[in-house]
């Protein structure tokens, strides 16, 4: 193999980054506007929204483990794209015909446009990434900056999408977002054949073998247990909350199954140990951080000044701002890590997440300074907005690129994948978790909502909601820090597991 190749990168990975992109341009489009489309459109109640916004987005979270499993057993990578994206297109344009019928009638179709969502994400999310590493050959060093290439194609999305599908009417981003995520599977279909080949000719992603009965089924009851979750309170009119007795036990279950495990080791045992803790911090972090598509959304369209020379910038552009600083500022970041380490003071993996969480607290802390006296008919300079958003991302950089690192690094290897499903249903909770919060947002629409509680917590203004995740996510990162050597030392990252050679 020439030096050309071994340095270039194969056509599939552009292939899998242009199909990447435009599902993110999809999912991050309809997330920019959903929490405006219920309040503004299906007449909800922030405090309804907002739980209905966390159940949407925790749930994503937890379908990849069933897509993981349906993929490595039946439906290979590309049939499970396909499958995923499909679904996803689907989900857009119910999205589409809820906002066409409005508060008469949108809220089923709501149900299910996002359960086709869900169940399509299920497929697609955990499937695309993995293809990228099975185009280069085992422990090739190209593979770090093939999936620095592909993140970039993730935020790129991320980033036009909220500026598309927000400058149009609701009904009009959802068909915009449906059709980005067709455009995006009409290409892959259309190239699969021609571009997922590794580079030594083996043809990639291909089915394992026909589905049977039993795993059909599996999928058909899985999309009526997300419908039935999503639609359980209108059904029965009832307050109780399937969905997060159902992540929540989920997160309390896996430490009980795992540590059940007779097989392992003192040091496998502190390692998980280590994974397990970590991803009780991290639902903090992204409980605060994703309030971004939640109650920052909310208050960016009420209580936000967004003129600009005349024009008025729709509140969902705001959500541009995270991923135009990802693509800023994470190669800022890896050159600090790297001066860091060249001098041996680069911080461990819970030392960054601890910083991580003091970075959020710290974005809440200048939003929270702006605020602080705010009547209901006034507005804040969008600087302080774009600021948190900003201090948030570095925050995120701290601790986002590590996490999955680290679980690969510290999970013994016949556990992998179980303890990398326990990283994402940590996300799930987290998201959960953020829709909780979100609801305790005061005011409203017309700003008569009245007080809300948090524990033994009363908020009556912004500032005090605010003042919670200041709180919150600054009491964590203490902890954290607090501990982190005591974890350092149970990762025993002196302990070293042969890896075998595995299509990644």
């Amino acid at each position: 193999m020439s030096e050309t190749v071994k340095t270039g990168h194969p056509k599939g990975l552009y292939f899998l980054f242009f199909t990447e992109m435009w599902e993110r341009f999809s999912y991050y489009g309809m997330r920019a506007i959903f929490i405006l489309f219920m309040t503004k459109v299906l007449l909800m109640k922030d405090a309804d929204a907002s739980e209905i916004y966390g159940s949407y987005t925790g749930l994503v979270y937890l379908t990849p483990l069933l897509g993981g499993y349906l993929c490595d057993k039946f439906l290979g990578n590309r049939r499970s794209i396909v499958i995923g994206g499909l679904l996803m297109a689907i989900g857009q344009f119910f999205m589409f015909f809820s906002a066409s019928a409005g508060a008469n009638g949108g809220v089923s179709l709501m149900w299910m446009g996002l359960t086709a969502i869900i169940i399509g994400n299920g497929f697609f999310k955990p499937n695309i990434s993995t293809m990228v590493g099975q185009l280069y050959p085992a422990n090739d060093r190209r593979i770090d900056s093939a999936f620095t290439i592909f993140y970039m194609g993730i935020n790129l999305g991320a980033f036009f999408s909220p500026l598309v599908c927000g400058s149009m009417d609701f009904k009009w981003g959802f068909l915009a977002a449906g059709i980005g995520m067709l455009i995006g599977l009409v290409a892959f279909i259309l190239g699969q054949k021609k571009y997922l080949i590794s580079e030594d000719g083996k043809h990639i992603g291909l089915p394992v073998k026909k589905l049977d009965a039993k795993n059909i089924g599996m999928i058909i009851g899985s999309i009526a247990i997300i419908f039935f979750m999503l639609n359980f309170k209108q059904m029965f009119k009832s307050d109780v909350d399937i969905i997060s007795y159902f992540i929540y036990g989920a997160m309390v279950l896996m430490p009980v199954l795992i540590f059940s495990d007779r097989s392992l080791s003192k040091i496998e045992t502190q390692r998980i140990t280590v994974i397990f803790i970590l991803a009780f911090f991290v639902i903090f972090f992204w409980g605060a951080f994703e309030q971004a598509g939640a109650s920052l959304t909310l208050f960016a369209d009420r209580q936000t000044e967004r003129t600009l020379f005349g024009w008025e910038m729709p509140a969902s552009y705001f959500q541009s701002v995270n991923p135009l600083a990802v693509i800023a500022l994470a190669p800022i970041m890896t050159i600090v890590w790297g001066f860091l380490y060249a001098r041996k003071l680069e911080p461990s993996s819970p030392k960054k997440m601890a910083i991580g969480l003091g970075l959020v607290a710290l974005g809440y802390v200048v939003i929270a300074i702006a605020v602080k006296g705010l009547g209901l008919g006034d507005k804040v300079s969008m600087w302080w907005l774009i600021g948190l958003y900003v201090i948030h991302t570095i925050g995120e950089l701290c601790l986002s690129p590590i996490g999955l690192s680290m679980v690969s690094k510290l999970a013994p290897l016949r556990l992998s994948s179980l303890m990398m499903g326990t990283w994402f249903l940590a996300n799930a909770a987290a998201n959960k978790f953020a829709g909780t919060l979100s609801a305790l947002i005061p005011g409203g629409e017309d700003g008569t909502g009245g007080a809300t509680n948090f524990l033994v917590f009363q908020i009556t203004n912004l500032y005090e909601f605010f003042i919670l995740f200041i709180i919150m996510s600054g009491a964590a990162a203490a902890i954290l820090f607090v501990l982190s050597s005591w974890l350092e030392k149970r990762m025993h990252n002196d302990h070293i597991e042969v890896i075998p050679e595995l299509d990644r």
